[in-house]
């Protein structure tokens, strides 16, 4: 599988780069489109870092965790067909969706970003704005319902030795910031918000929820983010 680190994949400075970057190709992941058996369900997530799961396996991303979950729940889900990219804002993953030209509609859509909004300055404003278009997006390619979308809070990347130098205070009061925005998006277009932010911060204290890269989370974490999502999700089927 390629994996969409730069260079180096346990270098914080390469990865300090690569959320600096301001315009990226879209990147489609067809290898997780379905599993070798077609499922009844398909899914689709859009994201960044955290949907691909940087600096983790494949099975280990939340992505998979929560599609395998939910085939063990009795609920044929297929592997997630992946939009994104380290790095990515909401406006490069508009972008990238748009160039993607997928134009087919899914059973579950799932939506994580705003992370590098957040770690390159933009305002609320603009995440607002962008937030909306692409949660109008995710409806559209869930057949124009929008309780088959789930949104995941932005995971505080404060709590990571990779921001040990850094105002984690303030990292967190800008994470909570965009979080609210996302959420009331989420609530004024009845979609369902699924906040692992409180999940996320554990990691302060307890090393093995994060990466080797030291910037990104571990497949524990996302198992536990994966665990979180799974009853929100299994609601779309009922």
């Amino acid at each position: 599988m390629q994996k969409y680190i730069l260079n180096n994949p346990v270098s914080w400075l390469l990865l300090l780069a690569s959320l600096a970057c301001t315009h990226f190709k879209p990147m489609l992941y067809p290898e997780l489109a379905s599993p070798d058996i077609p499922a009844k369900y398909s899914y689709l997530a859009l994201g960044d870092s955290y949907t691909i799961g940087e600096s983790v396996a494949v099975a280990d991303r939340w992505t998979y965790l929560l599609a395998q979950n939910l085939r063990q729940a009795g609920i044929d889900v297929a592997n997630p067909t992946t939009i994104a990219r380290t790095g990515w804002t909401t406006a490069e993953l508009q972008e990238a969706i748009r160039e993607s030209k997928v134009n087919a509609t899914f059973d579950l859509v799932t939506l994580l970003i705003g992370v590098n909004n957040q770690y390159r300055g933009q305002s609320l404003e603009t995440y607002q704005t962008e937030f909306r278009e692409l949660l109008q997006t995710a409806i559209k390619f869930a057949a124009d319902k929008p309780r088959h979308v789930l949104v995941l809070s932005i995971p505080d990347w404060g709590v990571t030795p990779f921001a040990e130098d850094r105002d984690q205070k303030k990292i967190a009061q800008e994470i909570d910031a965009f979080n609210t925005v996302a959420q009331k998006e989420c609530e004024q277009l009845n979609v369902t918000f699924v906040d692992i932010t409180p999940t996320s911060r554990k990691a302060l204290q307890n090393g093995s929820y994060v990466a080797p890269d030291m910037l990104h989370f571990s497949g524990k974490m996302y198992t536990e983010w994966a665990t979180l999502a799974l009853p929100l999700a299994k609601t779309i089927w009922e």
